[in-house]
Order: C-alpha cells, then sequence, then structure tokens
C-alpha cells in the first residue's frame, strides 16, 4: 500500500498543539530560517513537535502542498497553518504569538 503522505500530516498537525516542519532539528537546525523559527518558540518556552523535513523528502513536498506555501520551516498551531519564518518572527515581535500558543497548548 503506498503511503499516504499528507494524511500523515494531517495527522501530526490534528494531534499536536504546536507543530514545526523545519531543515534539521531544534538542536542542530541546518537552515537560518529553521534555526530562527524553533529559537522564536524556545524563547517563548513552549514545547513542540518537530519535524525534520531534510529526513523525509516525500513529506517535505507534501507539506508544501498540505499548506500551499512553497518554504520551510513552516509553523501550526492548534491545528492551523500560521506561516513561515518571517510571519512568526513579526507575530512575536508584535506580541501576538506567545498567546496563540499558549492557548493552543491550554494555558493563558
Amino acid at each position: 500500500m503506498p503511503r499516504d503522505v499528507i494524511r500523515e500530516i494531517k495527522q501530526e498537525v490534528a494531534s499536536n498543539p504546536i507543530v514545526l516542519y523545519m531543515k534539521g532539528t531544534r538542536t542542530d537546525p541546518q537552515c537560518g530560517f529553521s534555526a530562527v523559527t524553533a529559537g522564536v518558540l524556545q524563547e517563548i518556552g513552549v514545547e513542540f513537535k518537530e519535524v525534520n523535513v531534510l529526513a523525509d523528502q516525500e513529506k517535505r513536498e507534501a507539506v508544501k502542498v498540505f499548506s500551499d506555501w512553497p518554504t520551510i520551516p513552516q509553523l501550526y498551531v492548534g491545528g492551523t497553518f500560521v506561516g513561515g519564518c518571517e510571519i512568526v518572527r513579526e507575530m512575536h515581535t508584535n506580541g501576538e504569538l506567545e498567546p496563540l500558543v499558549r492557548e493552543a497548548l491550554g494555558a493563558t
């Protein structure tokens, strides 16, 4: 049976309050944009699921289709696509990101 990568992504996004599709890992990011995005989440101090798309080429391409967003990293909060690095950084600077992620985690 062929792998249904879009279904895997839907499951990851639905079953985790915060999911970051990134190049590398939070401890070993493989691109500057992924490092910045993971760093913002770490600065806020919230747990998140990281998905290293460099380890899974099918998922790397499928997540772009799933979100209709052409680049990695991609952040999902509460099952909703938030955006990439620049959007995440801007939301963090404006004070919009922390309340959103805390709400997704069930904390205020």
